[in-house]
Formats: C-alpha cells, structure tokens, sequence
C-alpha cells in the first residue's frame, strides 16, 4: 500500500463536559480516518471504560509527556484541541513531535487575558486599555483610579464567566470581590500554583456592535470562514450572548477592516495554525479586538455553518490539520443563525416547555435541548453554558433572525429553586 492509502490518525483533545464530540467525530468518520481522544478522565476509570489516552489538563507538562508516551506505539499526524483548556497542550505536544502547531506561548496568550492586552498593545493593534490586579489588593484604591464604565474579568476563565461592566466606584467594589468569590469556587481553573489563577483585569469599556470571525490559521496566513452579527446588545453589566446570524449585514468595508484587524491580532500573538475564533467591537474608531482564542467557536455553534457540498466546520478544521485538500471554504448559499438559550435565573434544571411549537417555526431547522433534568443552572457571571441551542436557515439574514426570535417567544424554560444546603 502506498503512502497515500496509509490511515490518518489524529488526536483530539476535548474536555469530558464538551458539546463537540459528536460533530468532530462525524467528520472523523466521513474522511475515514483514525481518531484517538484524548480526554480529562479519570484514570482509575479510563481502562475500565476503554478511554483510549486519560489525560490531566490541569497539569500540561504531564499530559504533554502523556501525549508523547502514546506517539511512540501509534505514531499520530495532528492534533487537534477542540477548547481553550487544550490549546497549550496541543501547541507543546506537536512542537515535541514535529508536527504543525502554534508556538505554545501563542496558545497561552490566546486564553490569557492580559497576555493577550500586552501583545495586542505592542503591535498597536486596537484594543481596550487595562491593567492587572491581585485580588489581595485594594479594591477601594483601585477603585477611585478608573475611568467609568469600565469592565472587570478574570484573566483565565472563558465564555464570559466573571465577566462584569461597572459604571460607579461603589460596584467595582461590589464586581471585584464577586470575581474573587467566583475563582474560589473555579474548579476548572489554571494549576493553583499559577498566579494568574488569582488575579483579575480591569478594561476600559469599548461601545459598539459585537461580531464574532471564524477563521483557519496555515502557515500564519488567516483564511475566514466566516463573520456573525450579533444583533442583541451586549451592553453588560454582564455579557451573556445569545443570537449569532451569517453571513454579516454590515458594509464591506467594514467586514474587510475587521477582517484586517482580526489577522493582525493573530500576527501579534503568534497563532499560525489551525482554527481561530476572534471577537470584536465596532464603533466610529473602527474595529476593536476583545477577544482572540486559538480554536473554533464553542457550544453547538458550528453546526450553522456548511460549506461545499455539505462539510462541517469540525470537517474543514480535521482536513486543515491533516493537510488534506480542502476544495472550498464558501459557506453554502443560505443564511443561518443560532440561539443560544438564556438562562433567565439559577435554580434547578425540569423541563423547557413549547419545543414542539418552537420546531414548527418557519426557519427554523432544529433544536438541541442541551441541560439534562436536575442539573443545577447558574446564569452569568458565575455560571457558564447554555441550557440549549436554536437553529435557523433561510434566505436572508434577517429572516433567521426573526425567525430565531419568533421560535423563543414559543418556549419556556421551567427552572425549579435551588434548595440551601442545610448546615449541621
């Protein structure tokens, strides 16, 4: 058999709490390849349950070593890390092993806040001003230094957790002791023993209408796939995010300046491979980057796009990798959109109600109910996730939309209280 004919075979590195496997597997299987995952498992219960490669993610030296232990008996030809968490293990493993990868301190600066600000503020690529603080510090000092509104963040946890827009000294104190109460109780931060797990970020607060670019990064040449309005405001004070619709209705103009912007942002972090999902700002001072993370957009959001004859973004990302062709990165013809369902208050998970009706909206092409009953919801900034998806297709953009809105006010998510633990 020639070389041409020998099996793939790619490691995909994804939490066990991810949306994503399903799809990326679906694609595995569509180009016949071999699919190792590499999960965050139990050890004692990986071999017992047949998990092919356990892995710490808490701990990336080890699972670096872990991932190179495993290329010695199956020789792998790409990895791929399906979420932040996994970006600086992947980026590491394949520099170890040879293959294409972004340099690991790239993969660091695109989950860590203020690395990210450092690098964006020496290219003069645009970007919130900020500053970094301990939370041992003076909240009340710190206070009375900033301009207002500004926004507060930690600098490790993504999808807007402990996100919060503040517009008077009184609730930067009140976000910023809030913020120190969420990373006590972040389970899935950075190792203890990284000082960024303890510290936060203060951002001037840049007004403007939000987009969201996909994209896939080869030999640091930026080739996008794709950029979503996000036509419900994102004002704060937190930053929950709910309807994204393809392709943009904003001028070409500005589409190319974000696209622009979004390219030298990659540049000046160092991402070179794989996917990127960048978001920004756009107001009369142009664009402006808020966030640039080395993978593809996260929940059940991939599934709006399609392109060629029918490949899956998870599909273009797995061919990207393995450097197999890749015939087209045009979406395919219609608008699409996707709601991601608000959590309106914390409490426990029943049953979301009038899905049926929600289904038989004109547009509408499916619904994903993504909470599993008695799971406990936390709306933002504690919380994280989303209790389900919306998806919409149709022929303009404002056509999902609206179709996106109508199939909403078809549902009602029914949230029993949380019961307080009762102390002995």
């Amino acid at each position: 058999m020639s070389d041409d004919h020998i099996r793939k075979r790619l490691l995909l590195l994804m939490p066990t709490t991810t949306y994503r496997a399903e799809p990326f597997l679906e694609a595995a299987q569509q180009l016949d390849i071999e699919v190792v995952v590499g999960t965050d498992f139990c050890h004692v219960l990986a071999d017992e349950w047949n998990v092919p490669l356990a892995l710490r993610f808490r701990d990336p030296s080890q699972a670096v070593v872990d991932i190179i232990d495993y290329d010695r008996a199956h020789p792998l030809d790409a990895i791929v890390p399906v979420d932040d968490k996994t970006t600086e293990i992947a980026a590491r493993a394949c520099e170890a092993l040879a293959l294409a990868h972004n340099a690991p301190a790239a993969a660091v600066a695109s989950r860590n806040k203020y690395r990210l600000r450092t690098l964006l503020d020496r290219a003069e690529v645009a970007s919130p001003a900020y500053s970094r603080y301990e939370l041992t510090d003076d909240p009340v000092q710190i206070a009375s230094e900033q301009t207002y509104p500004c926004v507060l963040k930690p600098l490790l946890l993504s999808g807007s957790r402990g996100v919060i827009r503040v517009d008077t000294p009184e609730t930067f104190v009140e976000a910023f002791y809030r913020i120190g109460r969420i990373l006590q109780h972040s389970p899935d931060l950075a190792p203890s023993d990284d000082p960024d797990a303890q510290r936060l970020l203060v951002e001037s607060y840049i007004p403007g209408v939000e987009v969201a670019l996909e994209g896939l990064l080869m030999h640091g040449d930026l080739r996008v796939l794709a950029i979503f309005d996000k036509p419900d405001p994102l004002e704060g004070p937190y930053f929950e995010e709910t309807i994204y619709v393809t392709p943009s209705r904003l001028p070409e103009g500005i589409q190319q300046a974000i696209i622009d912007t979004a390219e030298q942002a990659t540049r000046a972090i160092g991402l070179s491979e794989g996917p990127v999902h960048a978001e920004l700002r756009i107001n009369n001072d142009g664009p402006w980057v808020i966030e640039v993370a080395g993978r593809s957009i996260g929940g059940l959001c991939s599934r709006t796009l399609q392109f060629g004859l029918g490949i899956s973004l998870e599909e273009l990302i797995l061919r990207q990798a393995l450097r197999l062709d890749i015939d087209t990165l045009e979406q395919c013809g219609q608008a699409s959109g996707v709601m991601m369902l608000p959590i309106p208050e914390g409490g426990i998970f029943e049953r979301v109600e009038g899905v049926e009706a929600a289904r038989q909206v004109e547009g509408i092409e499916n619904m994903v109910i993504t909470a599993k009953k008695g799971e406990i919801l936390k709306p933002l900034p504690e919380g994280g996730g989303y209790p389900g998806f919306l998806f919409a297709r149709g022929t303009t953009p404002a056509f999902v939309e609206q179709a996106l809105r109508n199939a909403y006010d078809c549902l009602r998510l029914r949230i029993k209280e949380e019961l307080p633990l009762i102390k002995s």
